[in-house]
């Protein structure tokens, strides 16, 4: 099996110019990995924070935006979904974070380019939660614009802010999706190989971080809205996947109050929780015989100033129709010289 995957990827990367880099990346993780069964099992990857703007956004102008995802490209298409968290609009509007210094109003103010969409679908990332703080950086016409362009790009999603949302009409009232329904706006819900899943989001940062564009106002979103949905998910025979955005930025250990919260998604139906924000790798434990990882870390980001932040996690779940049937980690690093391109550690 490794020889076989040893060879792919060598003929891969000598077809894009990286042998080098693939080779290091990947025949590393094939030692350790064994793919599931193709029948009745799901195998998907999950990462951390995305973001595609500031120091991020000006190399994958110069150089492509593929670039981002050199290093790793054969390892997410090894997946039939890959997850993550999309840490900003997708919109027409010019960066005004880009050209910012740390401390600047601006630097904190995300958009990404419109060919964002098709760069995420490529590399097989086709669910990304968006309840975030960063979402709305520019205000439900940002939601709106990033919901047009994933759904033309085949991108499903996940925790679109309600204060973002249309209001409903009167015939969505009578007809349409209930708030917990896995087909409401927050929750994605999927078949693979006969395994249904619904990604269900938990956003402690309602809305966003205050722009000047924003318009728009609100505290975190309400636990028993998650609740309510895990239940929902439950009765009409969905896999519960919760992933939250949460926590205390660069705390690797988690506060007790989340891991409260955690343990009541645990308790209401949970099959797992997966965490992002906190920009480091944070803990992971057991509860009731269910993972809870409370911080992925980052997945692509222009944070290089220690390890703690420079690392990330991916975390490659099997999913049978009973829930979990296994969890493997990928440790990555986000790499200065090539800025967002990872290389697997171990």
């Amino acid at each position: 099996m490794s020889s076989f995957f040893a060879s792919f990827f060598a003929t891969l990367a000598m077809l894009s110019g990286g042998l080098r880099d693939v080779a290091a990346t990947i025949i590393p993780y094939m030692r350790d990995y064994e793919p599931p069964p193709a029948a009745a099992y799901a195998s998907v990857l999950f990462g951390g924070d995305l973001m595609f703007d500031r120091s991020v956004r000006t190399v994958m102008e110069r150089r492509g935006d593929d670039v981002v995802f050199s290093c790793i490209a054969p390892l997410l298409q090894m997946h039939d979904l890959v997850v993550a968290n999309l840490e900003g609009p997708i919109t027409t509007h010019v960066s005004v974070s880009a050209t910012t210094t740390p401390g600047h109003p601006d630097n904190m103010t995300f958009t990404f380019a419109p060919s964002t969409a098709d760069l995420l679908y490529r590399h097989n990332i086709r669910a990304v939660n968006l309840g975030n703080n960063h979402i709305t950086n520019f205000g439900a016409a940002g939601v709106h614009s990033t919901i047009a362009m994933l759904q033309s790009s085949g991108v499903d999603y996940f925790g679109v802010p309600s204060e973002a949302l249309p209001r409903p009409t009167e015939a969505s009232r009578e007809g349409g999706a209930k708030e917990g329904d896995p087909t409401d706006h927050r929750v994605a819900s999927t078949e693979i190989h006969g395994v249904p899943l619904a990604l269900i989001s938990y956003n402690e940062f309602l809305p966003s971080t205050p722009s000047t564009s924003s318009g728009l106002a609100g505290s975190g979103q309400a636990a028993s809205t998650t609740i309510a949905q895990i239940r929902a998910a439950r009765a009409a025979g969905f896999i519960p996947v919760v992933y939250t955005h949460w926590g205390i930025e660069y705390a690797t250990t988690s506060p007790q109050y989340l891991r409260d919260l955690a343990y009541s998604f645990v308790d209401e139906g949970a099959e797992i929780v997966i965490g992002s924000h906190p920009h480091v790798v944070a803990d992971h434990e057991l509860y009731q015989g269910k993972h809870i990882y409370y911080s992925l870390g980052n997945f692509v980001f222009d944070q290089y100033w220690d390890a703690e932040v420079s690392r990330g996690l991916l975390l490659q779940v099997t999913f049978s129709p009973a829930g979990v049937a296994g969890v493997h980690e990928i440790p990555i690093e986000l790499k200065r010289d090539r800025t967002t391109c990872m290389a697997l550690t171990a």
